[in-house]
């Protein structure tokens, strides 16, 4: 059961929020990424070998560390979005979203009545396993949960303004390495051209009064995007950084 969802609390205020990924299924990993300081992590059920149980314990792991757990679902489906917020998970982030009807589909599975059709149960860990009023359950998660839609492709930039459309997504998220493929540079991420897409992009999202979210695992990115007005950043992955820090400890070894 959501407490208190202290990221959705931040970004309202017009904060600046970073947040990492986490594909390695290990609490442990979370739990370390968690009391760094991170706002947030994610949980990374669509490129990650992360099951819903281990899933749950890596929800566990952020939350004694006042750090928000998001899980990406491995597709826009209702089961996968259910069973995500079920074992917990303050929100979902959402891929591939190129349409109005994938927005829809999306927010119908994350809300419960009488915004979506998310399924009810409230004997699960989201539900606080026997809650004494499931009407008052079923409206703080509405309130508390956050919706995360990740646009990475041509059709949805297309549809950009109307998938923003609804009060109910909290962040809309660009998949850069997925747009760098779109716009024929895959993986130049550092590229002009998708620089100015991205700030584009941006300035859409920003007239429509909704939360932008980006990845970067490049430091003067990370600063580029907090000049730009990207409020909800992710920094590079677990597996990332450990691997990026064993490699200069080894570099450094073999010079000696």
């Amino acid at each position: 059961m959501i407490k208190n969802n202290v990221l959705k609390e931040k970004l309202h205020k017009g904060e600046k929020v970073l947040g990492t990924w986490c594909i390695l299924p290990s609490a442990s990993t979370v739990n370390v990424l968690a009391a760094s300081g991170m706002d947030f992590i994610i949980i990374d059920m669509e490129h990650g070998p992360i099951s819903f149980e281990t899933a749950e314990n890596m929800v566990r792991a952020a939350e004694v560390e006042n750090c928000t757990p998001l899980i990406r679902v491995p597709r826009n489906d209702e089961a996968d979005i259910l069973r995500a917020l079920d074992v917990g998970a303050h929100g979902v982030v959402v891929p591939h979203i190129e349409t109005v009807a994938d927005r829809e589909n999306a927010i119908r599975a994350i809300k419960y009545h009488p915004i979506g059709e998310r399924g009810l149960s409230p004997f699960t860990r989201a539900g606080g396993y026997d809650p004494e009023d499931t009407s008052k359950h079923a409206e703080k998660a509405n309130t508390k949960t956050m919706s995360v839609l990740i646009v990475e492709g041509q059709e949805g930039v297309k549809n950009l303004e109307k998938i923003m459309d609804d009060s109910n997504v909290d962040v809309v998220y660009f998949g850069l390495c997925d747009l760098s493929q779109a716009l024929d540079m895959p993986g130049q991420l550092d590229n002009p051209k998708l620089k100015n897409f991205v700030k584009d992009c941006v300035a859409r999202a920003q007239k429509k009064k909704v939360t932008v979210g980006a990845f970067t695992a490049d430091m003067k990115m990370l600063r580029w995007f907090k000049e730009i007005g990207i409020q909800f950043i992710t920094y590079s992955l677990d597996s990332t950084e450990l691997c990026r820090t064993f490699k200069k400890i080894k570099s450094e070894f073999s010079s000696w």
